[in-house]
């Protein structure tokens, strides 16, 4: 079977968010169910540096006004296709957005430019290969379904991946004349949304399939609380949802082979922890005490429940706790937290930005995670916590609710909690939960407990490989 994956991002390549994870895990995964899948990503400057060698296998003249290469590659196992088109993606500052942090305002041209580009190779623009079912991400890539559906290409699967509704790709009405796209595609059944053009709204009417990356997630993106105005959309596709779980990749997260940590451990060892725990004690310059560190290693922003962060450190400090923070945002987030470290200095430490080797000591140092997100389509930090023995804290929501084991009273009972979760989703059940981790903080035995039972999870691609395996098999049956 071969798929072709469309993507913004792909690790090793390129990373902005767990999109990248995703996209460079599954397809080494699925290698072991029989399944060849090919990368089309960005010829950003990032993903031409890192790339050692590429073969030219197909050219675009005017790719949506641009010349374009396709360009084969192979890295670190995964067979990426390289849409190098320099005039969309050579250029200084990140994937979407320029050095002063705005969106590109060609940003619906350059990923349209993308999305078309699969959809010829769906077709069969490339010698000697030509995918069964195409596979796109987010709104950077599902007009690949889009332009799949009125180009001649319905009948071969499309399936469109939500890593997270939020991001939608809304445009003026004005650009669809230069999507070259009939008429007939800027309606209510393609990509027309309220007047606008909707990239993600096309591709989820337009797919054969929609996945989401956790079953709870999918159910709530069918609420108005989740469903960011597509709601009665997906409730109209809801026979054609599927939640699937993210898994890691756990030869890069990995406790007894990490490079970037101080000292490897398992299970098993968990004594070994402590060398990691001191280093991030000196990494953060926090005081050594007998009380639980606290990481917190994501964007800052109040999507993430950042704000209820900062609501509560004074609140952890006081109860002895710490907190060892890593990521970058919202500058008024970033500031209330550098504030409170200057409050609490020794017990509140933070590193403004992201460093990736910096965020495997603080999984493999901190004692538990905070994710105190108001929504989490899947979330990896938490997997990695349970694979590190960092245990994690969080919000009932997402993929957060369908990866940790609320450590109640039945499940510590049964010996199967792996972390805490909260309700209601704010400072006083965050309050509420931590007051239930130091309890459980300070009776080692069923703190240790805890930590095994989160490393035993499986957290791999194992699984999920296997439901999108079954996903594929089920869409090639009606073809």
């Amino acid at each position: 079977m071969k798929i072709l994956s469309v993507a913004s991002e792909v690790f090793p390549l390129i990373k902005t968010g767990g999109l990248a994870d995703v996209a460079g895990a599954l397809p080494i995964a699925l290698a072991g169910h029989g399944i060849h899948m090919r990368t089309l990503v960005p010829g950003y400057p990032a993903v031409m540096q890192r790339l050692a060698k590429t073969e030219p296998v197909a050219t675009f003249e005017d790719l949506l006004g641009e010349p374009a290469r396709i360009l084969a590659a192979k890295h670190e196992g995964l067979d990426i296709l390289v849409l190098d088109a320099p005039g969309f993606f050579d250029r200084q500052g990140g994937p979407y957005t320029d050095a002063t942090g705005k969106d590109f305002v060609d940003n619906w041209q350059r990923f349209a430019a993308l999305s078309l580009a699969g959809t010829e190779i769906a077709r069969g623009l490339l010698p000697g290969w030509q995918p069964d079912i195409v596979h796109a991400h987010d709104w950077q890539a599902a007009m690949t379904a889009v332009y799949m559906r009125y180009t001649g290409l319905r009948h071969i699967p499309s399936i469109v991946t939500v890593h997270n509704l939020a991001f939608q790709g809304q445009f003026g009405p004005e650009i669809f004349a230069d999507l070259r796209l009939p008429a007939e595609a800027f309606t209510v059944d393609g990509l027309e949304y309220y007047g606008d053009v909707g990239f993600l709204k096309g591709g989820l009417r337009t797919a054969w399939s929609i996945t989401t990356v956790s079953p709870t997630y999918a159910h709530e993106i069918m609420t108005p609380e989740y469903g960011m105005g597509l709601e009665g959309l997906i409730n109209d596709r809801a026979a054609d949802l599927v939640g699937i779980v993210n898994g890691i990749d756990t030869a890069v997260w990995d406790p007894q082979t990490d490079a970037h940590i101080a000292r490897p451990f398992a299970a098993g060892s968990l004594k070994k922890r402590a060398a990691n725990r001191q280093a991030l004690i000196e990494r953060f310059n926090l005081v050594e005490d007998d009380g639980p560190i606290f990481c917190i290693v994501s964007r800052l922003t109040w999507q993430k429940g950042i704000d209820i962060i900062a609501e509560v450190a004074d609140w952890i400090v006081q109860h002895g706790g710490k907190l060892a923070v890593l990521g970058s945002g919202d500058q008024g987030l970033e500031g209330a937290l550098l504030a409170a470290a200057s409050r609490h200095r020794g017990h509140v430490g933070i590193v403004i930005g992201y460093n990736e080797p910096l965020s495997h000591l603080m999984q493999a140092g901190a004692d538990a995670i905070l994710i105190p997100s108001r929504f989490e389509p899947c979330g990896l930090t938490q997997l990695y916590g349970l694979r590190y023995g960092c245990i994690p804290v969080v919000a009932r929501t997402g993929g957060l609710a369908d990866t940790v084991i609320d450590a109640n009273e039945a499940a510590l009972s049964a010996r199967v909690a792996t972390g805490f979760q909260f309700t209601p989703i704010n400072a006083e059940g965050l309050r509420q939960a931590l007051r239930r981790v130091f309890r459980a903080w300070h009776e080692p035995k069923i703190w240790a407990r805890i930590q095994n039972q989160g490393m035993k999870s499986d957290v791999s691609w194992e699984n999920s490989a296997a439901r999108y395996a079954d996903l594929y098999s089920s869409l090639l049956s009606r073809v």
